[in-house]
C-alpha cells in the first residue's frame, strides 16, 4: 500500500469521526495558532519600536554630558542648552557630514483671541524638515527666507487648531497666534504625530532664529548630524565629538547618541520576549499531541480485527505501523494548517487595532507544519507500534 493509499485511509477515518477528530486537533489548531500570532504580533510591534526610536536613516544624535567638577560647581548646568549656531557651522567642516540638524523646544502657552492651550514650541533650521519632514494638512511648508530672516510664521499640528477653536477641520491658515506673547503667522497646518512616543503631543514649529527671538536664547538644545551613508556614521560621530570636545577644551563631554543601536538593543528585548511567550503557547502544542495518541490509541482498540484481517492477508508489520503513523500525521497537519490560518487572522485583527504591521514569518508558518507533523509522529508512534505489535490471530478473535 503506497503512501497515497495510507493518506486517503487516515482521511476517511477522520470523516468517519468528525466531532472526535475535530476536539482531538483542537490543541494543535490553539497551539500552532497562538505561536503564529504571537510571533507576528511581536514582530510587527518590534518593527514600531525600533522605528520610533532609529527614526530616519544614517542619523547620529549629539548630546552634552557635563563633568562631575562642572555640576559641583553649577549643579544646573545639566540643564543648560549645550550648542550654538558656530557648532553647526563647526560640524560642516566634516566631510562625511551631509546635513546637521538642529532644533529646540520649549513648552509655552498660546493664545488665539480668546482662547489658550499648552503647546510644545520647536524652533529647527532648513535640515530638519529634510531629515524629519511634516505632513502638511493645509497650507504650505517654512521656505529658505523664513529660515534665514526668523520670520514670524509658524506651521501649527492640528491637535492645537482644534484646542484653539474646539472644530476639528476648522481652516486657521493666515491666522494669528501668540506664542510666549509673540504673534505668529500660521502659514501651514500639519497631521499630529502618531507615533508610539509621541502621546498625541501639542506642536508647533517655527524657524530657529524665530525661536530664539521668542524666547530670547541664543543656544541650541539638540543637534544631529546626518551622513550620505551608514558606513560614515561611525568616522562623522568621531570627528563631531573630538572637534567639539577641542572647541570647549572638555573631555569626552559630547557625545554620540546612536538610536539605531537602542533600537536594536530594544528588539533583542522584544525578540526575547516574543519567544519566552511563544514557548508558553507551545505548552498547547505538547496538550494537543497527548490527545492526539490518546485518540489514536482508541482507534487502534476500535480497529483490532481490521489490523488483524489486514495481517492475515500479508500485511507486514512496518504496513500496520505506517498506516497509523500517517493518520496521526495527517490529523496534525491538519490542525496545524487550520491553526497557521487562525493564528494569521488573529494576527492581522491585533495590528489592525494596534496601529502596527503583522510581520507574517514565512520559516514560522513553514515551522508550524513541519512541528505539526513531527507531533503527529512523535505520539503516534506508541499507538502505531501497539497496532503493529498485534498479534493476527489474536486481532481477529478480538470483540
Amino acid at each position: 500500500m503506497n503512501v497515497m493509499e495510507n493518506i486517503k485511509m487516515a482521511i476517511s477515518s477522520l470523516r468517519a469521526h468528525k466531532m472526535r477528530s475535530l476536539l482531538t486537533m483542537l490543541g494543535i489548531i490553539i497551539g500552532v495558532g497562538s505561536v503564529i500570532a504571537v510571533v507576528a504580533i511581536g514582530q510587527g510591534g518590534e518593527a514600531v519600536l525600533k522605528s520610533q526610536f532609529a527614526g530616519e536613516a544614517n542619523t547620529l544624535s549629539l548630546f552634552y554630558m557635563p563633568t562631575e567638577e562642572e555640576l559641583q560647581a553649577n549643579d544646573s548646568r545639566i540643564y543648560e542648552d549645550p550648542f550654538t549656531q558656530e557648532d553647526i557651522e563647526l560640524l560642516m567642516t566634516i566631510p562625511e557630514v551631509k546635513k546637521v540638524v538642529a532644533s529646540s523646544t520649549t513648552s509655552t502657552n498660546v493664545r488665539f483671541r480668546e482662547d489658550q492651550t499648552d503647546s510644545a514650541v520647536v524652533g529647527m533650521n532648513h535640515a530638519y524638515m529634510d531629515v524629519y519632514p511634516l505632513d502638511i494638512k493645509e497650507g504650505r511648508n517654512l521656505i529658505a527666507a523664513e529660515y534665514l530672516s526668523g520670520a514670524r510664521v509658524g506651521i501649527m499640528t492640528t491637535n492645537v487648531v482644534e484646542e484653539l477653536t474646539g472644530e476639528t477641520e476648522a481652516p486657521f491658515v493666515g491666522e494669528i497666534v501668540y506664542v510666549n506673547g509673540q504673534p505668529i503667522e500660521v502659514v501651514g497646518v500639519a497631521e499630529e504625530e502618531t507615533g508610539l512616543f509621541s502621546f498625541g503631543a501639542k506642536t508647533i514649529y517655527v524657524p530657529m532664529k524665530t525661536w530664539q527671538t521668542i524666547f530670547a536664547k541664543k543656544t541650541i538644545t539638540e543637534l544631529s548630524i546626518q551622513t550620505e551613508t551608514v558606513d560614515d556614521l561611525q568616522i562623522a560621530g568621531e570627528k563631531a565629538t573630538a572637534l567639539l570636545n577641542e572647541k570647549y577644551k572638555k573631555e569626552d563631554a559630547y557625545q554620540t547618541l546612536n538610536m539605531e543601536e537602542i533600537a536594536e538593543g530594544i528588539g533583542q528585548v522584544t525578540r526575547i520576549m516574543t519567544i519566552i511567550i511563544s514557548s508558553i503557547a507551545g505548552v498547547s502544542l505538547l496538550v494537543g499531541g497527548i490527545g492526539v495518541m490518546n485518540i489514536m490509541l482508541v482507534s487502534v482498540t476500535e480497529r483490532t480485527r481490521e489490523i488483524g484481517l489486514r495481517m492475515s492477508i500479508g500485511a507486514t508489520r512496518g504496513q500496520i505501523l505506517f498506516q497509523f503513523l500517517v493518520e496521526a500525521m495527517t490529523l496534525t497537519l491538519i490542525g496545524g494548517l487550520i491553526g497557521i490560518a487562525l493564528g494569521t487572522g488573529l494576527s492581522f485583527v491585533v495590528s489592525h487595532f494596534a496601529g502596527w504591521p503583522p510581520l507574517i514569518s514565512l520559516p514560522v508558518i513553514i515551522g508550524g507544519v513541519l512541528f505539526s507533523m513531527l507531533i503527529g509522529v512523535v505520539f503516534g508512534m506508541l499507538p502505531a507500534n501497539k497496532a503493529a505489535s498485534l498479534h493476527p490471530i489474536d486481532a481477529l478473535r478480538y470483540e
